[in-house]
């Protein structure tokens, strides 16, 4: 009898040390953008909200009323600029574009940067070199971008020929990818 406790003793040591180092590798694979970690598990608006980079991003987004749409299913590509993409538009535009009266505007330009899938860098980058170097890219918003690569890395070029480089990629989220840019992406004007 005292055999068969040790063996027990024994096997519920090992399964519980096993559990703890399986534990681990079942940890997250998180990004780090704007200073929080994003997680995989959380959604498209879940992770945005932490960043320090992005809270004008995240202001704009609540004030174009699209937060529901980007905790939703998805599957989104989400290009994300930085405040200090949103800090070099013309001064004024930011301030301009939050009031309730040009939400329209806001919205068209929000969705611009928002691709129904969900495109990991590695994807867009076939993409890219399968359409001989530029691939157009169709937003939700009904803009049409270029994605190319440069040295390795992908650039989008907007409908006004401005060019946003990807500076943190394929950072996963539960309802799709969300890759940061340097610029604002505008449509025609």
């Amino acid at each position: 009898m005292k055999n068969i406790r040790k063996i027990m003793l024994s096997t519920a040591a090992v399964a519980v040390a096993g559990g703890i180092a399986m534990g681990g590798a079942y940890a997250e694979m998180t990004k780090e953008v704007g200073g929080a970690p994003m997680y995989p598990s959380k959604n498209i608006i879940e992770n945005a909200v932490n960043s320090k980079d992005h809270t004008t991003l995240v202001a704009a987004v609540k004030a174009a009323g699209l937060v529901d749409t980007l905790q939703g299913k998805g599957p989104f590509t989400v290009f994300a600029p930085t405040n200090e993409a949103f800090d070099a538009l013309p001064k004024g535009t930011v301030e301009t574009l939050l009031k309730p009266e040009n939400k329209d505007q806001l919205t068209k330009i929000l969705t611009c940067h928002v691709v129904a899938a969900d495109a990991m860098s590695d994807a867009i980058k076939k993409m890219v070199a399968d359409d001989g170097g530029a691939h157009p890219v169709k937003t939700v918003g009904g803009c049409v971008f270029t994605a190319k690569t440069e040295g390795g890395k992908i650039t989008i070029t907007d409908e006004q020929g401005n060019v946003a480089h990807v500076t943190i990629a394929d950072v996963d989220q539960s309802n799709g990818v969300i890759h940061v840019i340097d610029h604002v992406l505008l449509p025609k004007s």
